[in-house]
Formats: structure tokens, sequence, C-alpha cells
């Protein structure tokens, strides 16, 4: 080798060597790592395993520059959410005043999950920060829109304990792939409520089972006037799955895998189906009274509701009568069953490190055990942590109104929302054929079967 060959050799070497050690000692810059693009929320993953969204950044100080966050907000129930959020904003203003915090408020949970697709797809920015479904967890993260907590969760000096502090049956809905994705907030659960005075004056104990539940509805019936039970399903999955919870077999096993044809859900469907055609203590078919069906409970046109527990506060503000508050009865005597709904937040992929951790503070801030329990005396909604029933402002507020605390009970009897992969598919099957079967235009064993064929060939990909 000549000598001005070796001397380019030693040169190149020397060159490599300097670049690989400059790039060992190089420091990590503030902002996440390059994303890698997520596919559309229908499109099938690659692999059996989930596409890996784009990871949160590591957290940062508080922001030393004014910042401005959007949060989307559903507002849907009956309870003054607008005026309740916007005092906690307020509040939390006054504590940080580089933070401006801009709530957006939507009709319900589906509007805001529907214009943040709608604004994510036509390149858009979305909000920092948004309450959605709690069960809308795999379609997020499969869909990219949302980054992993656990950085921001690990950076608080109580991080384990903050956590560990939520209810586990609101927390199962934040967990996927060994990562926290939401912090549940606005949670409820299916409540049977009834007019407890009108079941004294008739001589009639609260439901245990099936058979005592149709029975009061079909007692406390008067034709034209007044309905022994109005059970709305005009958005069905949520409020069925009691039903089926109460007969031994729930609906969802596990984010790839429903279970719609099972005999015990068929026979929860007939049950269903029978409080109208049998008992003729609700009305029959499909029932797209959800909005209507607290005032009509509170004015006496239904002696019993099913609804969200997150109604407590309307219902009771306008009920002239003592309301009770339960499970929904299950099949055998003794039974009961609810299941736990309403949203989480989540952190949108898109923003900058300040205004992750302006969304973060504002987080922080507004499950605080106070407002926490603030939220739930103020709306009916269950405070989301333990250390919120521990409060005086709750303490007093469960002596006045009871049933603030059998509504956090219930939780002992709450199975899991049906959430999979690809939910917005599989759930509109089930309405379908759920709602089929309610209008009388198939069997439920052939409603049921149908839509769990359908169901499995929507989650097919994902396994």
């Amino acid at each position: 080798m000549s000598h001005n060959r070796k001397a380019f050799v030693i040169v190149s070497l020397l060159l490599a060597l300097s670049m690989v050690l400059a790039a060992c000692g190089a420091k990590p810059t503030p902002t996440a790592a390059p994303a890698t693009k997520a596919p559309a929320a229908t499109q099938a993953p690659a692999a059996t395993q989930a596409p890996k969204p784009t990871e949160a950044p590591k957290p940062t100080q508080a922001p030393a520059k004014p910042v401005t966050i959007e949060v989307y907000y559903p507002v849907a129930v009956d309870a003054p959410i607008a005026k309740i959020l916007n005092g906690y904003i307020a509040d939390f203003e006054k504590q940080n005043p580089n933070i401006k915090v801009k709530p957006v408020f939507s009709g319900g949970y589906g509007d805001v999950k529907t214009t943040i697709q709608t604004t994510i797809e036509g390149g858009g920015k979305p909000p920092v920060l948004a309450v959605m479904l709690a069960a809308d967890l795999y379609d997020l993260v499969n869909a990219g829109y949302i980054v992993p907590l656990d950085d921001f969760i690990k950076s608080m000096p109580n991080g384990d304990a903050y956590i560990n502090d939520f209810f586990p049956a609101f927390m199962a809905n934040s967990k996927y792939d060994g990562k926290i994705w939401s912090i549940p907030f606005q949670r409820s659960v299916v409540t049977l409520y009834y007019n407890a005075d009108l079941f004294e004056q008739e001589g009639i104990k609260p439901p245990d089972s099936w058979e005592s539940l149709a029975e009061a509805a079909q007692k406390l019936t008067i034709p034209g006037k007044r309905w022994g039970i109005e059970w709305p399903s005009g958005w069905p999955y949520w409020l069925f799955q009691p039903l089926a919870i109460g007969n031994g077999q729930n609906i969802v096993k596990s984010p790839t895998e429903v279970v719609f044809d099972d005999p015990k859900v068929i026979e929860a469907v007939q049950f269903y189906i029978d409080l109208s055609h049998k008992y003729h203590a609700m009305p029959e078919g499909v029932q797209k009274n959800w909005g209507n069906a607290p005032a009509d409970f509170a004015k006496g046109a239904a002696a019993m509701i099913v609804h969200s527990s997150g109604s407590l506060r309307g219902i009771l503000s306008q009920a002239k009568f003592k309301v009770g508050v339960m499970a929904v009865p299950g099949k055998k005597p003794g039974t009961y069953a609810t299941v736990t709904g309403g949203g989480n937040f989540y952190m949108l992929k898109g923003a900058s490190p300040e205004e992750q951790q302006a969304a973060w503070k504002f987080i922080e801030f507004v499950t605080q055990p106070k407002y926490a329990a603030d939220f739930s005396i103020k709306t009916g909604y269950i405070a989301t942590r333990k250390s919120a029933y521990d409060t005086p402002e709750m303490k007093e507020y469960i002596q006045k109104v009871p049933q603030a605390g059998q509504l956090k009970d219930m939780l002992k009897y709450a199975g899991a929302e049906l959430s999979c992969m690809n939910l917005g598919k599989v759930r509109n099957i089930f309405h379908k054929y759920l709602q089929a079967a309610y209008n009388g235009q198939m069997t439920p064993e052939e409603a049921m079967k149908k839509a769990q064929q359908e169901a499995d060939k929507a989650l097919e990909m994902f396994k």
C-alpha cells in the first residue's frame, strides 16, 4: 500500500472515531424522538402487536412563558358541567398565571372524538387535552392520537401513590401495553333509579332479581300515565351490559375477543324484550329516550329508570320524592351488576413540551381529592380517587345525600365496559343487531349470532 493510501486510511479512521465519540457524548434534546407515521384508525397493523405510537417527551419545568392549552370536553348528562369546569379553570389560572386553559364544550363523547379525528385527518392541530370515553383507549392508541403519561407520573414526588389512589375499576381502562394512557375524571356506573316513596306506598321492596324487577315494574305501570321502567336503548351497549353481567357472562373478554352469542347473553336480550312484550312495563322496541328519562322519572312518568350515575344531581334537584339508587338486579335472587363508564383525560399527540407540561399540571390540579370530591358532589359522577371520600366536604355530603355513598359502593358489582380493538366498528355491529332484536326484526338468538360473526371478522386482523 502506498504512503498516500496509508495516510488516507488513517485519516478516515480518525474521522470515523471522532464521529462515534461525538455521538456518544451528545446530549439528547428535550423534544420527543421523531414520530413514525401512525396507521389510520381502520388500518390493520402489519403484525399482531398494536402499532407503536410516539412516546411523550419527558416532563420539563413549568412553562416560564405564557402558554395556552385547549381542553375538549363533553357535556352529556343533566348537570352544569361547563359552569363547574370553568370554576376549576379559574382556580387553576390563579395559581398558574402563565397558563391559559381554553375549554371547548361539545354535546357528547362522540362529538369530541369526531371533532378531534376530523382535525387530525385534515392536517390541523388537535387540542392538547380532551376528555373522551375511557373505552376508546385501544382505538386512540392504534390511531396514534394520544401519548402515554408515564413520564409525567414518574416526575411526581408521589407518582405511585397518586395513581394507586384512583379506584382500580376506573384505572382498568387507562392501561395498555405496559403504559398508562389516561387519567380517570368523569366516571360513572350504570344505575337503577327507583321512586322509593312509591315503592313503600305500594308495599314493594327494592328488586333483587330479574323476576322481582319485572314484577315491580309491571305493578307500578299505569297505562297512558306511568311506565314501570324506562331503559334507554338508543345507545344500547352500555345500559345492556349489566343484564349480561348479571346473568354471568359479560359481552367482552379481551381487547380482541367479544362474547355476543353466548346463551346467557341471548337470555339477557330476551329479558329486556320481555319487560315490554310480556310484562307490558316499558315502551316497546328501541327506547331513544336517554335525554328524557331523568325528567320522566323526576316528574313521575316512570317509576324506575336505568341511567348514568352522573345524572344523580339533576334528578335529586327535580324529584319531589325519595330517590333510591342501586345496581341492576341480576337473574338470580341476591345478585347485582353494573358497569363502569364515562371519560378520562387524554393528552393528544402534536403538542409542544411546554404545552404538554402545562396540560399535565392542569390534570394534577383538577384531579386533587378536593376537586374530585367537589365534582362528584355537584354532578353525581363517582369521585375517582379514594381519598376524595375522606374529605370533610364529601363526608358531610354523604350524610345529607346517602345515595352518593351508595353509588361508590356499587363499584364492587362493576364489570368491564365494552372496550376492544376496532371498537367503533365492533360497537356499531352490536348496536345494529341488538336494536334489531329489540324491534322484533330478528330473534335474540339470530341477532346475537350474526353480531358475533361480524364482530369476529372485525377483530380478526388484531389477533
